[in-house]
């Protein structure tokens, strides 16, 4: 089953750094950006989730949460989150249901298998929007704030 632009993101259930449950449904009524990464405390993964803690500011102005993913437990994500400070959420997805559902890809390096850094781009109504495939960690927040910003202009403007 793969995501589609235009349709329901995954009604994924995973844990938080907390150990508490998060939902697809617990953002309704906000945008969401789901971002994948490969692994915790990793140099890529690490500037990804400084620069979405350095901009939280701007995505909260704009209504937008920001959730990262990736294989590693609850314990390693509360690790990670606390050696940096960072105020996002970290979902822990060991036995990849998520990462499986959404076909997100898996890349080699130095003998192991990683998942691909993917973003998703979710409207209010929990609809994916837009899909960026093995991006760059540096500046990628900007480009989501962006083009997320945009998307919410032209919604109004449909709406308006």
């Amino acid at each position: 089953m793969a995501v589609e632009e235009g349709k329901r993101f995954i009604d994924f259930r995973l844990k938080n750094q907390n150990g508490e449950t998060v939902t697809l449904d617990d953002f309704k009524g906000k945008w969401l950006v789901v971002y994948v990464y490969p692994k915790d405390d990793t140099p890529g993964c690490t500037i990804q989730g400084k620069s979405f803690t350095a901009s939280k500011q701007d995505f909260d102005d704009a209504n937008i949460e920001v959730v990262g993913v990736s294989e590693d437990d609850v314990a390693s994500h509360k690790n990670f989150g606390n050696k940096f400070g960072f105020t996002i959420d970290l979902l822990a997805d060991p036995q990849h249901e998520l990462l499986n559902a959404a076909d997100v890809g898996q890349s080699e390096y130095k003998g192991t298998m990683y998942w691909n850094r993917t973003s998703f781009a979710i409207d209010p109504e929990g609809k994916l929007r837009k899909i960026y495939r093995k991006v760059n960690p540096e500046g990628h927040e900007q480009v989501l704030l962006e083009d997320i910003k945009r998307m919410q202009q032209q919604g109004n403007a449909t709406h308006g």
